[in-house]
């Protein structure tokens, strides 16, 4: 079998990323890359020996897979381009700013025999994997992703850049539909949303809390679920979950100080840590060449989008004073 050729629309931050990736894999051969600003474009194709163009559509017929990790404002046209000219696409996410938009371009690969897959690749975290054994009956869930702010972020407010994450994540761990939604909001930096608090509840009965900022200075990346007998902790970064379980907690009053002691029985869970990027990649190679089912149904991929902009309009609304 060939190898398939390859190429990365947008060499950002991300794209970069996808080209560092994709360059070390076998049975495929990234060729291209495109992107506007050519002076990077130039310096990225002679650090990996790749043909560069300033026009993605130049690599229409050259290239039977895709990258688009350009602006999220354009994930519609370009994709939708890729998809025309017969070439299977992983778009970063979120998949469009609207979801009449995001169902057109899955009918698009659908009609065309495509893969269109979107960039969730924390779903490729080894911890997340792990997640999915632990959780049973979950009661409250909390997502906490803060870090500072970048100025290379402009286009999106948080939710949409980081959020969406937790969304994906949180929905696909639920398999449970949202009844729901409050949201807290402020803008910091920009006048997007740089500071969002969003509280769900579903229908199985569970709640959760979601914390998205890009005005904390410490950077952040957990998820903890409450269960009867179980607490749980995931950290991201680490790609570490810790189970607590058999709580106890008492307070000792002295006639100097109130102390609290508290004991439990911490089990470490042992996490496969790989590359969530290359995991991502292969994943979508392998659906492209061997036909393996995607890890996300169209209709959950939807439906993460859809909580998304749910909630990006309850902030405006908040903001606006509607």
């Amino acid at each position: 079998m060939e190898a398939l050729r390859a190429g990365v629309a947008g060499i950002g931050k991300m794209g970069q990323y996808h080209v560092g990736v994709l360059s070390e894999m076998r049975d495929i051969k990234l060729t291209h890359i495109a992107d506007v600003n050519e002076d990077r474009c130039r310096e990225i194709s002679n650090r990996y020996g790749l043909t560069a163009v300033s026009d993605y559509k130049e690599m229409f017929g050259k290239v039977d897979v895709a990258v688009v990790a350009v602006p999220t404002a354009l994930h519609y046209p370009v994709t939708k381009d890729f998809l025309q000219a017969g070439v299977h696409v992983l778009l970063e996410k979120p998949c469009a700013t609207n979801l009449e938009h995001a169902r057109e371009l899955f009918d698009l690969a659908e009609k065309n025999k495509l893969i269109l897959h979107i960039g969730h690749v924390e779903r490729f975290n080894g911890a997340v994997q792990e997640l999915h054994k632990l959780v049973h009956e979950p009661i409250f869930v909390e997502c906490k992703r803060m870090g500072p702010f970048n100025q290379r972020i402009k286009d999106d407010g948080v939710v949409l850049d980081i959020m969406i994450h937790d969304i994906d994540i949180l929905l696909n761990l639920m398999q449970s539909k949202v009844v729901g939604i409050n949201v807290m909001g402020t803008s910091v930096f920009t006048n997007r949303d740089d500071l969002v608090n969003v509280q769900m509840e579903f229908e199985n009965g569970c709640m959760a809390n979601i914390i998205a900022s890009r005005a904390s200075q410490n950077k952040i990346r957990t998820l903890s679920v409450t269960q009867k007998e179980s607490y749980i902790l995931l950290d991201y970064t680490d790609q570490e979950i810790y189970v607590h379980r058999q709580t106890s907690s008492e307070h000792q009053l002295t006639k100097d100080a109130l102390r609290y002691k508290q004991e439990s029985l911490i089990e470490r869970i042992f996490v496969h840590k790989d590359n969530p990027l290359k995991l991502e990649l292969q994943h979508f190679l392998d659906c492209v060449q061997n036909g393996t089912p995607r890890n996300v149904a169209v209709d959950n991929e939807l439906y993460s989008l859809e909580i998304a902009l749910d909630i990006v309009g309850a902030f405006k609304k908040q903001r606006n004073g509607k």
